[in-house]
């Protein structure tokens, strides 16, 4: 921990005077890259493909880009409520995460889990920025990724030192929470990349990631021309990762250009909320420039630390209750969230400036004593101090998703969950339960995982799946809502299971034909469940419609 006369000595070097400023240097140089992994441009366009690339997910609806978009400040703009501590959810210890996958079984069925049944997964924390990834010694909220990154399939160590980056990316596409199945290693992941065709899910591609992928079209032809040979490998993936993020220096903030000698890049009030955030409030000491952050941990009593230890997760250290990673400020403004659990949505009025303006939050146990009251200090301007941290720290290529920041538009985007799907269910009786039909997967030739579910019928019925080559708009047969043409489909029947609360579930697993002639053909699906306690002993969920992809 600082003292004040080691801050002050560090102000005066950051002070838009100093030296650097004089020799035109930029303040935020590009993250230090392991010698095990240096930066080469031919490597980042590849990390850049894998980086959006969704089917990294065993799913193929999750992209590490999902997660980290650059216009959100590179957290998550989705919002998923996590119950807590309790399980419950719409109780006093709930609170905002991000959105993961729903959870699946080894051989890619559904699986109720026991929070969240079949609906996406809410992640343990709220997706950290990148940046303080990029300049860190540790990574993740917590600090669990360190320095020495281990291959995860050959187990020996890859990095010596200066790995975090690559020891944080390589947790997420195994998480059963965030982008895969249960059992899903990295050796799954490789055969899949393998025989993936890249990015074929995505469009509006970036000139560098559509040049790179119309010159080698496959990810072997892409590894063979970074690596020299074709071998798609877990610690090639996870290299080209880390190496694009390396390429994502956003240093073109208001508050560099004013570093750099450009007295009015920052307004009168982003210059007094610098100085104070510099000087009197300490700001400083906890989110030291140039990127804003730094490598410890801190309480700052937001919840109580059972609720989530934090570094004590890591450590096994009680004195590290609580305690979080310190973020990067950098575009912290074009965040939805703020927090490791999204307590908060605005940086200021309220928010982020009235916890500081309190000392902290209302948890006392461990908590930092860093965290002076605010409110308490004369001169303070927590207004000023936020237009500095919101708007000033902002690289607008960042906002505006430009080069180097430019990305593709991914499939999930463009058709969210439940945009493909249309009319309704038909309950047992009126009022009563309606049967939901899981249709979010993208279907893509020669994928031997694609799948339609069910849920919330009832337990242990006969259940029909309509395949069809024909939609229908409701035409009413047996009691029932018809959306897909049972005279043109094709059925699947199974038996639907117990997810031991007296819901029903099933999967239908459907490899499509590596058959380019069904690249853009449609086809619409329906479940059809027997329920002797309805009028026609049947009810149905609605239609949905698909497109097969390439």
């Amino acid at each position: 921990m600082k003292s004040i006369s080691s801050l002050i000595t560090l102000i005066a070097v950051l002070a838009p005077v100093g030296s650097l400023a004089a020799q035109g240097s930029s303040p935020l140089p590009p993250p230090t890259a392991p010698i095990e992994n240096l930066v080469t441009p031919e490597k980042a366009v590849l990390g850049k493909i894998l980086f959006w690339e969704e089917q990294m997910s065993s799913d193929n609806t999750m992209a590490c880009g999902t997660c980290h978009i650059p216009a959100a400040g590179f957290a998550d703009p989705r919002e998923q409520a996590h119950p807590g501590y309790d399980g419950l959810l719409n109780t006093a210890d709930d609170y905002v995460t991000t959105p993961g996958i729903i959870r699946s079984t080894a051989d890619g069925k559904y699986s109720p889990d026991p929070v969240f049944g079949l609906k996406e997964q809410g992640t343990r924390r709220r997706s950290p920025d990148i940046f303080g990834a990029m300049y860190s010694p540790t990574a993740f909220w917590d600090g669990r990724a360190g320095d020495e990154f281990i291959d995860p399939v050959t187990g020996l160590v890859s990095i010596a030192y200066g790995g975090s980056l690559e020891s944080q990316i390589a947790g997420p596409p195994v998480s059963t929470a965030e982008m895969a199945h249960e059992g899903r290693d990295w050796t799954m992941i490789t055969a899949k990349i393998a025989e993936s065709k890249p990015l074929c899910l995505a469009t509006d591609l970036p000139p560098d990631v559509a040049q790179a992928i119309a010159q080698y079209p496959t990810y072997p032809d892409l590894f063979e021309h970074v690596y020299g040979d074709p071998a798609v490998t877990a610690e090639r993936i996870i290299f080209a990762i880390a190496t694009y993020e390396r390429t994502l220096v956003p240093d073109d903030t208001p508050y560099f250009r004013w570093f750099m000698g450009q007295t009015n890049a920052m307004t009168p009030d982003q210059i007094t909320g610098h100085d104070q955030f510099m000087t009197n409030a300490l700001c400083i000491t906890c989110h030291q420039p140039p990127v804003f952050t730094q490598p410890e941990f801190f309480n700052l009593g937001l919840r109580d630390w059972q609720e989530d230890p934090g570094r004590m997760d890591v450590t096994g250290l009680y004195q590290d209750r609580g305690k979080f990673k310190s973020p990067s400020l950098l575009n912290s403004g074009l965040r939805p969230r703020y927090m490791h659990n999204g307590e908060h949505t605005d940086l200021w009025p309220g928010g982020v400036g009235q916890l500081y303006m309190d000392g902290g939050g209302p948890v006392t146990d461990n908590l930092d004593a860093l965290l002076v009251p605010l409110n308490t200090v004369p001169g303070i301007e927590m207004d000023k101090i936020m237009d500095f941290v919101g708007n000033a720290l902002t690289d607008p290529r960042v906002a505006n998703e430009t080069y180097p920041f430019d990305r593709p538009t991914l499939y999930s985007e463009r058709y969210p969950a439940g945009s493909n799907e249309y009319g309704h269910a038909t309950p047992a009786s009126p009022g009563g339960e309606l049967p939901r039909l899981l249709a979010k997967e993208p279907p893509i030739t020669g994928s031997a995982s694609f799948r339609v579910g069910l849920d919330n019928a009832p337990p242990n019925a006969n259940s029909r799946l309509l395949l069809s080559v024909a939609p229908l708009y409701g035409a009413v047969r047996r009691g029932v809502a018809l959306f897909a043409d049972p005279r043109q489909a094709r059925d699947y029947y199974v038996m639907t299971s117990d997810d031991g609360n007296g819901r029903g579930y099933a999967t239908v697993l459907l490899p499509i034909p590596d058959d380019p002639n069904l690249i853009g053909s449609r086809f619409f699906a329906q479940w059809v469940i027997e329920e002797p306690s309805s009028a026609q002993n049947l009810l149905a969920s609605g239609g949905a419609w698909f497109q097969i992809r390439n």
